[in-house]
Formats: structure tokens, C-alpha cells, sequence
């Protein structure tokens, strides 16, 4: 086994130890760089075993070996077991007993550096971090392999950020660099494993134990590891092969790993084109070592290795993207022979850089795939919601493409304006030398003409805010749109970002790509590199907490921590302030800030979060004024959950349909759940106040609402449940905020929701919005008014359910009062409130009262209404009621069965109607002796609420206990514990 230098570079020789004997012949350098806790020999190393029975057939495996490599392995060690066989051991380290003697021109170098400090290296303000190691290993290669042969990296794990963190500093060493294979490198992180996962997956392998506390408490900064990343790709050159190893299989036997250490998202740079990926069938540790020659992981390393210095003599010193179009073209295709008739110059009009860009690799990814690699479209569109960074993402791909595929011009054009998008087409024809026509005045069909030629080469076309139907497709007034000045050819390509799906459908037919929301780990960085103050970010809750209210969208965040930076806040004073009341949210929102990387300000152009919509806003009032107006409509209600049915209708169906696409195409409408119901931004919720404001709509807009939602508001039947508690957040939402609202309508509503309140057991809310009815009634209504007395009789149902008999008591008597003078005896309204009276009277002790009161109405209406009306059961069960209370139990029991038996045939089994006299009647059967009917009638009374009602709904625990009471007077104690053990939860 030759010496190895612990710490820097050490050069092998062959399997004899000689680094000389083909000095002559050394063409390239080939660097094996260990990972984590790894070593520059024992990362290469692993036990060579065999029995004898193996042992029996090596002779012929070597005579194999021979005529493959021209070489026999080094003979083994031989050692002997008690009983007498005898088995090979020892140590194999592949770089030098195999490579070094199977690449003769190669010089096979290993090197190594202090990863056994694990909570340090992830960390960006420590000396022994993944970039110090990387401008370490970038000093000693510019240093130590002082010839001038060209370097191979084989990297594992860790190894190929400090091999891309040292390449990326040193331009001599890219130079250099022609080929680099990495095995299970995790080069980024990604939605399903963020850095810190990964980086603790490693530390768990290294550390064979997840119980280390260093794995519990390791620090890792994502964006130290993001930025080695994306510099890398930004200045690798197109001479340097990249060919990825992934792992084909987990790591078992480590407690909290059962899958890849490294998964395959992040085990590879996703350069298509660039990048060849492919799998080694062992785990992330097997992958850097192997038995024999003959082992999957040797054969895919060293076959690589020779196949890249095969090539050498012809083609190993092509740019890598002309070796694999080699490799992928057999034929000429059209855009091939297209292609020799193109211009060799390009030209770039791109925006500047943007430093701050991270994240969004796979969608790049595919926009790469999609336009360059596999040519399956020459237009594409990128849809998404303002400020989601459309734009950011098409300038990260026009300086991907600029780098990578330098035979690409890549024309900038905005279609914020006919304006603007004509600059652009001048910028164009100015610097392409376009010769414009001296009969046409407009230079966009000049421009288009040149583009359609083949001497322009091959280009791709970026059209940015393509939001503007008129600007795109033409005015009604015949005026000609952008589109009609788009060029057509076979070696060109379009890119359009916007807002409207509809748009992009209409642009690029079927390949749209849409961009949605940052996730945890991009928005953070972003938030980080966005910030001067960055001593802001140290508690991580807290920033979790903003960039959570702010919904990860990148303008908002890049807003926030302009603000945070201006005004020198905390994140915890600027998360109170977003916090505080509505319109501090949007007047924190609405602040216009300076972004280089957006075009300037102006009436098309907003940096504001909140008002980066409007111009979409206006779109849409013009197009579809249905879609404006539910977009009005929506700003006054909950933007979460909102359901289709609550929205205000429109005639044709068809016209509703086409609204809510308009709003789903602007993103502004996602669907929700069964597609019924709709979410809606919060921050374009807000932005919709905003604009409203802007055209002082609001107070007309709110009497609109109130006199919809009054209309469409359920009544408190049992049946209605599923809507109102469906409709609960967005009323109270819009009640709360239209106080100063003065009208019937929004009363109205308030008294409807109080009663379905009540029905669904919140009383205490129930009498504040009853309350606030009548209030409002009392003071503009005439004490004989209809509307006025509803609102004193629901109230005083409220109050007595609440236990304020005495209270209830008087507004119905007052009631009953004044309807007896104005209301025939058999109106539905008197009688309705001589039987509430009545059952505030038995409340309140008045038992005689409530019978005299309650034998009256039964009476009145045997005479009026149907034997199974609601109204008729109701006043019957009541008074059934008041005989027990009287002490008239067989009356009660009589009169009972009668009401069980007909809402038996007229309810559902779960009505709360039905429940409640079956619950009555139990109640009489227990006082009349009958206690095992009482039993049984509860048990099955309990079981349907159990189904049907909250644990702590009232209804079920008085059930409950009546149960219980029902047991214990039927001599089961047992039961009766652990009934009310239950009920008491």
C-alpha cells in the first residue's frame, strides 16, 4: 500500500510502485478528491475477499483481465483459517493498483483536505468551510501539478463542491480542466431535500450514527453552497466535459437513512447537453470504492476515463456541445443544413444580470430542454402571477443560453407598449445593420423580414410582458398588433413571459410553462441576498414567519427588504406593521421602491406589490367587465375557500364561465377542493382594495354586496348547515369591514347569520349580531314594524338560550304585545312568538303561564295548519314540554309519541327536529316509570349526534347526560361513569 499525504496532493504510480517508468508518455492529469470525513486513500479503499472457491477461478478471471487491460491484479496476500482453507485479503486502492497501470498516460493523483470537522464546513464565516477547502485546492493546483497536462477530476460527494468552488475562482485551473466525474456530488438542494437535509444525510454516512449531536445541531448556509453552485455554471467554459454519477441505491444499516444519501435531483448539475448522467448500482459510500476490475463502479469510472482520452486525438479538444452533437446526430436535419448558411457573429441585447437570482433550476431545466436541446418547439410561453419572477427567469436563461450556446443572438423586447416593443425592434435593426426599406415606414416589418432570413443566424427572441391583448393582437379599430410583426423560422426561437394564460395559449399553443411561488429555501436566500442588513435574518422563525405573510412571492420579498434595509426595522417591527390593521398593509404594500433588475417606473410598470396588478386590473375592466365586477365583488369577502355558489350570478351560464377563466388566467382565481370553490392571492386581495380605491367604488360596491349576500344567505334550517357554515367567514369578513354601511341589507344579513349562529350551538356570537340588528331596527323603525319585531323575537330566542331568561321574558312579551294588536290570532308571526313566550315562561318557573299560553296556540293551529307541519309538531312538542314541567306527565308522554311518530315519517334520522323529540320523549318515559324506553330511545339519540354534532356541541353532551341519568335510574352505574367520562372530554 504506497504513502499517502493526508492533507494536499500525492502522485501514484502503478501496482510496483514506480511513478517513473512511463514519465515519457504522460499526457493528463487525473485528481481524485475524497468527500466528507473522507481520506485521500481510504475514501479509494475496500477489503478484497475471496474463498477458496473463488480462489479456484481467479486464474482464469485473470487470463480474462489480461486480454481486456494487457495487465494481471497484484498478487494477494494469503492467509490461513483455523481449519486449514485459505482465504485472500487485503486492502485494494483501485487509483493505484488499478488506474494508474490502466491509463498509463494518465498521472493518477489524490488529494486530500480536513473534512473530519463537520460543523464547520456548511457554515459561510468559518475558516474551515467548503469554500476555504475550495480556494485551497484551487492555490495547491495552481502550485503543486505544476506541468502543463490538462486535469481530469474524479470527485466524490462533498469532494465536487470543492472541486466547482476551486474552478470557479481560478480561470488558469478552467483552463486546464477538460473533463470532471462526480459521483453522488449533491450540487444543490430542491423542494423535497433542502441543503440542511442533505448536508445532514452526509454527516449521518460519515458519523455512522444520526444520534450525533453534530447532526442535530448542524448549521448549514444555503447560500454559500447556492452561489458556489450557480458561479459555477456561470463561467464554466464549454471545454470541460461534465459526467454525473448517481447512486443507484440507499444507504442501510444508518439509523434515519433509508433512502439515497444524495437523491437524483441534486446529485446532478442539470445541464442538458452539457451533463451526461448515469447511475452506479451501489450505495453512496460503495459508489468511490471497488473489489476487483471487474466491479460496476471501476469499469463505469476508468470506461469514462478512457473513452474521454480515446477521443482525444479527434475531438477530445472540441467545445463539449459539438462532441455530443456528434454523439446524437447520425443525420443532417433541417436545422442542420440550415445551419451552414447562418451568420458566424451573434448579438445579445440582454438586460443586465441579475446577481440576486436564485433557485428555479428545474424549470430552466425545461425551458433548456424544450428550445435547445431537444427542439420541440420554436415558441414557449411563461405564465405566471405578477411578480412571481416570469421575467427573472427568462434573463437567467437568455445569459444560460449566451454562455452555453454563444452561436444564439438573443433579442430583448418588452410589449409593455407599442412604444416599447418598437424601441426594441429599432435596437435591433441598429445593431444587426438591418437595411430598412426606404418605401416602408415601419422598421418592425423590416425587422421581422431580417429575422425570417436565414442570414440573421440563429436567435432567440424574448418578448417580455406580453400582458396586452390590444398591444398584442390588434385594436378594434383595425390597428395592427405585435403579433403580426413576429418572425417565423426554422433556426429561430420565441419566448414570451405573461401574465394571461389565455395569452399564452394564444402565443405558443400548448407549451406554456408556468412559474409559481418560491419554496421555503429559495425565498429565504433571496430574502438574504436582497438584504444590506443581513444581522436582520438571525432569528429564523421570525423570518420564516415574514416571508409565510408575504406568500414567497419574489417582488414582495425583494419590496420588504428594501424597506427593511430604508428604514432600518427589524423583520419583527416590519412583521407587526404588515400585521396591524388593513389599510397599514396596504400603504406598507403600496410603497414604491427602486429594483434594477424591473424596468423603470411608469404607468405600465409598478415595483409596488400592491400595485403591481393594477395595470392587469385595468386589462380586464376593459375585456371582460363580468370578470371585473366578481373581481370587485371577491375584494369584499374572505379570498380563501370562496365558493362558486356565493358569487353573484350571470346570464348565460356561459358568461360566468368565461368570468372565472379570465380570473384563473390572470392567476388571480386558483381552484380549491372539488373545483367548487376558488383561493384567490391574499396580496392580489389586497391590491384589488387598492384599485378599487382608485376609483372610488367602494361605497357603492359595498351595497351591492350586503343586498347579495342578504339575498343569497341561507335561512336557519337544518337542511342549510353545509352552506351557511360555508358562507360564515366570508360575511363576517365583508361585515367588518363595512361598519359605517347604513342600509336594511347589511342588518338583514346580520340577523340571519345570527340565527343560523344559534341553530348551529355559538350562541354568545349569535346575540352580538342579533343585537346589532335590532339595535339598528329599534332606532329607524316604528315599534309596530314586522322587521323591528323579528329582530326583538330572535334576540330574545338568543338570550334564552344563553340563560338570560328574564331578558328574554320581556322583549316577548313586549312582542306578543304590540302583534296582538295589529296581527290576526291565527298569523304565523303571533303565533311564532306567543310559543316563544311560552318557553320563556317555563324557563323562567312560569310553568302555568307557559301551558295556558302554548294550549292556545295548539289549538289555533289544529285549526290552520296540515298535522305534520313544522310549526304545528314544534308548538305540540312544547307543550309536552310544559305538561312535564306541570307535572301532566301522561299528557306529555301522549303528546309526544304523536310528534316522534309523525317526523319519524317526514325527517331524516339525523334532523335535529326529530332528535330533539325523541330526546323529550325519553325524558317523559324515564319521569313516567318507563326507564328502559328511555334508555333505548337515548342511546339511539346519542349515537346519530356522536355522527353528526362537535364533541362539544351543547345538543350532544345534553344527550349525553341525559343518558347517563337514564343508566343510573335504570340501576347501570357502570355505564354511567364512563358515559359521563365521555361527555365530559
Amino acid at each position: 500500500m504506497p504513502e499517502v499525504n493526508r492533507i494536499g496532493f500525492t502522485e501514484l504510480g502503478g501496482s510496483d510502485g514506480s511513478k517513473d517508468n512511463l514519465q515519457g508518455i504522460k499526457k493528463v492529469n487525473i485528481v481524485l478528491v475524497h468527500g466528507l470525513r473522507g481520506h485521500p486513500l481510504e475514501t479509494w479503499t475496500s477489503s478484497h475477499k475471496a474463498d477458496n472457491e473463488r480462489a479456484v477461478g481467479a486464474s482464469g478471471r485473470r487470463q480474462y483481465l489480461r486480454s481486456i487491460f494487457k495487465s494481471s491484479a497484484p498478487p494477494p496476500e494469503s492467509n490461513s483459517t483455523q481449519d486449514g482453507t485459505s482465504t485472500r485479503q487485503r486492502q485494494l486502492f483501485w487509483p493505484h493498483d488499478y488506474l494508474a497501470k490502466d491509463i498509463p498516460q494518465a498521472r493518477v493523483w489524490t488529494y486530500g483536505y480536513n473534512a473530519d470537522v463537520i460543523g464547520g464546513l456548511f457554515q459561510a464565516n468559518n475558516k474551515n468551510n467548503v469554500s476555504g477547502h475550495g480556494r485551497d485546492l484551487k492555490v495547491r493546483l495552481e502550485r503543486d501539478i505544476d506541468n502543463e497536462d490538462p486535469l481530469i477530476f474524479v470527485a466524490h460527494s462533498l469532494g465536487g463542491i470543492i472541486v466547482k468552488d476551486a474552478l470557479r475562482r481560478s480561470e488558469a485551473c478552467r483552463q486546464r480542466t477538460r473533463l470532471v466525474i462526480f459521483l453522488g456530488t449533491p450540487h444543490r438542494g430542491s423542494p423535497w431535500a433542502s441543503w440542511g437535509e442533505i448536508a445532514s444525510n452526509l454527516a449521518r454516512v460519515a458519523l455512522q450514527d444520526s444520534h450525533k449531536k453534530i447532526v442535530e445541531t448542524l448549521e448549514v448556509d444555503s447560500e454559500v453552497l447556492d452561489n458556489i453552485h450557480e458561479q459555477f455554471i456561470e463561467v464554466l467554459p464549454n471545454h470541460i466535459y461534465i459526467h454525473s454519477f448517481q447512486e443507484g441505491r440507499g444507504i442501510s444499516g444508518v439509523k434515519g437513512l433509508h433512502e439515497k444519501v444524495v437523491s437524483d435531483f441534486s446529485s446532478k448539475l442539470g445541464l442538458p447537453g452539457i451533463e451526461i448522467v448515469e447511475s452506479i448500482d451501489a450505495n453512496h459510500m460503495q459508489m468511490a470504492r471497488c473489489k476487483d476490475r471487474l466491479d460496476e463502479s471501476y469499469r463505469a469510472i476508468a470506461g469514462v476515463l478512457k473513452q474521454f482520452l480515446k477521443r482525444g486525438s479527434s475531438g477530445a479538444d472540441l467545445p463539449i456541445r459539438s462532441v455530443i452533437k456528434m454523439q446524437r446526430e447520425a443525420t443532417p436535419s433541417v436545422q442542420q443544413e440550415a445551419d451552414t448558411s447562418c451568420a458566424t457573429t451573434s448579438y445579445c441585447n440582454i438586460p443586465p444580470r441579475n446577481r440576486r437570482f436564485i433557485g428555479r433550476m428545474e424549470k430552466l431545466e425545461e425551458l433548456e430542454e424544450k428550445l435547445i436541446l431537444s427542439n420541440d418547439c420554436q415558441k414557449l410561453a411563461l405564465v405566471g402571477l405578477g411578480g412571481v419572477g416570469k421575467t427573472q427567469v427568462a434573463l437567467k436563461l437568455a445569459y444560460t443560453i449566451k454562455e452555453r450556446w454563444p452561436e444564439y443572438s438573443i433579442f430583448w423586447v418588452p410589449a409593455v407598449s407599442v412604444e416599447s416593443f418598437e424601441q426594441g425592434y429599432r435596437d435591433i435593426a441598429s445593431h444587426c445593420s438591418v437595411a430598412l426599406n426606404p418605401m416602408e415606414e415601419d422598421v418592425k416589418d423590416s425587422v421581422r423580414r431580417y429575422l425570417n432570413s436565414s442570414s440573421a443566424g440563429k436567435w432567440l427572441l424574448i418578448v417580455d410582458n406580453a400582458d396586452d391583448e390590444e398591444i398584442l393582437f390588434g385594436a378594434p379599430n383595425g390597428s395592427r398588433g405585435v403579433t403580426d410583426h413576429l418572425p417565423e423560422s426554422e433556426i429561430g426561437l420565441t419566448l414570451f413571459t405573461t401574465r394571461h394564460r389565455q395569452i399564452a395559449v394564444s402565443l405558443a399553443v400548448n407549451e406554456v410553462v408556468e412559474i409559481e411561488k418560491m419554496n421555503d429555501e429559495e425565498a429565504e436566500i433571496f430574502l438574504k441576498k436582497s438584504l444590506i442588513r443581513k444581522q436582520s435574518l438571525q432569528d429564523r422563525a421570525v423570518t420564516a414567519e415574514l416571508l409565510t405573510e408575504l406568500t414567497h412571492l419574489p417582488l414582495a420579498i425583494a419590496q420588504a427588504a428594501a424597506y427593511l434595509d430604508t428604514m432600518q426595522i427589524s423583520i419583527q417591527e416590519y412583521l407587526s406593521l404588515l400585521r396591524n390593521t388593513e389599510q397599514d398593509t396596504i400603504s406598507l404594500l403600496s410603497r414604491e421602491f427602486r429594483d434594477e433588475t424591473r424596468y423603470e417606473r411608469s404607468e405600465h410598470i409598478k415595483n409596488a406589490v400592491a400595485t403591481t396588478w393594477l395595470v392587469s386590473f385595468n386589462h380586464i375592466r376593459r375585456s371582460d367587465p363580468i370578470a371585473a365586477d366578481l373581481l370587485s365583488f371577491i375584494s369584499c369577502i374572505e379570498y380563501k375557500a370562496i365558493p362558486r355558489s356565493i358569487l353573484p350570478s350571470v346570464e348565460p351560464a356561459e358568461r360566468m364561465v368565461h368570468a372565472i377563466g379570465t380570473l384563473r388566467s390572470y392567476a388571480f382565481l386558483v381552484p380549491w377542493g372539488d373545483g367548487e370553490s376558488y383561493d384567490m392571492h391574499r396580496l392580489v386581495h389586497l391590491a384589488t382594495k387598492v384599485w378599487l380605491g382608485e376609483h372610488s367604488a367602494t361605497e357603492n360596491l359595498n351595497e351591492q354586496v350586503a343586498t347579495h349576500l342578504a339575498e343569497i344567505f341561507p335561512s336557519d334550517d337544518y337542511e342549510n348547515r353545509a352552506v351557511w357554515r360555508e358562507y360564515f367567514p366570508h360575511v363576517f369578513r365583508f361585515l367588518g369591514n363595512s361598519k359605517m354601511l347604513d342600509i336594511e341589507a347589511r342588518y338583514g344579513l346580520c340577523m340571519a347569520i345570527g340565527r343560523c349562529l344559534q341553530q348551529d350551538g355559538r350562541v354568545r356570537e349569535a346575540i352580538v349580531w342579533l343585537s346589532e340588528c335590532f339595535l339598528w331596527r329599534q332606532n329607524r323603525f316604528p315599534e309596530n314594524h314586522q322587521s323591528r319585531l323579528a329582530s326583538q323575537h330572535a334576540l330574545a330566542g338568543a338570550y334564552q338560550a344563553n340563560g338570560q331568561v328574564k331578558e328574554a321574558v320581556e322583549l316577548l312579551e313586549h312582542v306578543v304585545a304590540i302583534e296582538k294588536e295589529v296581527l290576526a290570532e291565527d298569523h304565523p308571526d303571533r303565533l311564532a312568538s306567543q310559543h316563544a313566550l311560552a318557553g320563556a315562561y317555563e324557563a323562567n318557573g312560569q310553568v302555568k303561564e307557559a301551558v295556558e299560553l302554548l294550549e292556545h296556540v295548539v289549538a289555533i293551529e289544529k285549526e290552520v295548519l296540515a298535522e305534520d307541519h313544522p310549526s304545528r309538531l314544534a308548538s305540540q312538542h312544547a307543550l309536552a314540554g310544559a305538561y312535564e314541567a306541570n307535572g301532566q306527565v301522561k299528557g306529555a308522554v301522549e303528546l309526544l309519541e304523536h310528534v316522534v311518530a309523525i317526523r319519524k315519517e317526514v325527517l331524516a334520522e339525523d334532523h335535529p327536529s326529530r332528535l330533539a323529540s325523541q330526546h323529550a320523549l325519553a325524558g317523559v318515559y324515564q319521569a313516567d316509570g318507563q326507564v328502559e324506553e328511555a334508555v333505548k330511545l337515548l342511546e339511539q339519540v346519542v349515537a346519530i349526534a356522536k355522527e353528526v354534532l362537535a364533541e362539544d356541541h351543547p345538543c350532544r353532551l345534553v344527550s349525553q347526560h341525559a343518558l347517563a341519568g337514564a343508566y343510573e335510574a335504570n340501576g347501570q352505574v357502570t355505564v354511567v361513569c364512563k358515559t359521563l367520562r365521555v361527555g365530559s372530554r
